[in-house]
C-alpha cells in the first residue's frame, strides 16, 4: 500500500458502499453490514498516512486498541451504539477534510465544482 493511502477517496468509497451519507447512523439499529463497516474503518484507521493525521487522535487510538484487543475500548465499542456513534462522528469528519469536496467532483464527472 502507498504511503498516502488510506486518504479521503479510500474513506468515500467505503462509505458509498453503505449508502455515503452516514449522518443518521447513531439511530440505526444493530445491522451486520455496520459492523463489517465498523472493522473495515479500524483497518483503515490504524495504517499510518498523512490523511489520517489529521484526524482526531482518539479514532486513531480506538481503532489501535480495538484491534489490539484492548479490554476497555472492546467492551465500549462491542456495543453497537458506540460503534454507530463513532461511525457517523468518523463520517462528518471525513466529510469536513475533504470528503465533501471530493464527493461534489465525483458527482460532477470530475470536473471542479464551479
Amino acid at each position: 500500500m502507498s504511503p498516502t493511502k488510506p486518504d479521503v477517496q479510500d474513506y468515500l468509497q467505503l462509505f458509498r458502499q453503505y449508502g455515503g451519507d452516514l449522518t443518521a447512523l447513531y439511530r440505526a439499529p444493530e445491522d451486520d453490514r455496520y459492523a463489517l463497516l465498523f472493522e473495515q474503518v479500524v483497518r483503515l484507521l490504524v495504517r499510518p498516512s498523512p490523511f489520517n493525521l489529521r484526524l482526531p487522535d482518539e479514532f486513531r487510538m480506538a481503532a489501535r486498541r480495538w484491534r489490539d484487543g484492548h479490554q476497555p475500548t472492546v467492551a465500549r465499542l462491542r456495543e453497537p451504539a458506540n460503534r454507530h456513534f463513532m461511525l457517523c462522528e468518523l463520517y462528518d469528519l471525513v466529510m469536513l477534510k475533504g470528503g465533501l469536496a471530493a464527493s461534489r467532483q465525483h458527482a460532477g464527472g470530475g470536473r471542479a465544482p464551479a
